[in-house]
């Protein structure tokens, strides 16, 4: 049975609870890799490098970005996402025949700008990554997996800079992240 898409209304009555996410220090809740399209590898460990992104997601941030520096090559500040569990928890409801978000890193962690502005750096596991100001709106498959009204929140007057679909980064320091693993935001 496919579950119905979450509602306006729903969306709204969890803001609240999605914004009391922990703001300083939390665990790494989920992993992802997509090695190809609609595919979706759960490992207990993830690498993120400078170099690749995510290597062995598909190529996908290296071969395919799809914001692109004016030499052609990929922009960095779009490498890794994180996605907030209680958003995810909200909007994913259909866990056998919704495919997951497939952000690489899933946490319960508050995103919004006042929380991480723009140049953050945060410890994941061993990795550091520094949050970008590339804001993350849900992407067409955003809206058609988890339905309109989730994609119309995330955009939704005043709640851009809640960062509600989560936060892009590049990688400053190459490293590994495990599920349990500590999130922590370094200071400035």
């Amino acid at each position: 049975m496919v579950s119905e898409p979450v509602t306006t209304a729903e969306l709204m009555a969890a803001l609240p609870h999605v914004l009391s996410a922990p703001k300083e220090r939390t665990t790494v809740a989920g992993l992802c890799l997509r090695p190809g399209y609609n595919h979706r590898l759960f490992p207990e460990r993830l690498e993120m490098t400078r170099a690749e992104g995510v290597p062995g997601d598909g190529g996908r941030w290296l071969n395919t970005p799809w914001m692109k520096l004016a030499d052609g090559s990929p922009d960095p500040r779009i490498q890794v996402s994180i996605l907030p569990l209680r958003v995810m928890d909200l909007v994913w409801r259909d866990r056998i025949a919704t495919p997951h978000p497939g952000d690489p890193v899933i946490a319960d962690l508050d995103t919004s700008e006042e929380n991480l502005p723009e140049g953050t750096l945060l410890r994941v596991g061993t990795a550091v990554l520094r949050v970008s100001s590339v804001f993350n709106d849900g992407c067409v498959k955003w809206k058609a997996r988890y339905g309109k009204d989730a994609k119309d929140w995330i955009v939704a007057p005043g709640h851009p800079p809640l960062r509600l679909r989560g936060i892009l980064c590049a990688v400053e320091e190459d490293g590994a992240a495990r599920i349990g693993d500590v999130i922590e935001k370094l200071p400035a």
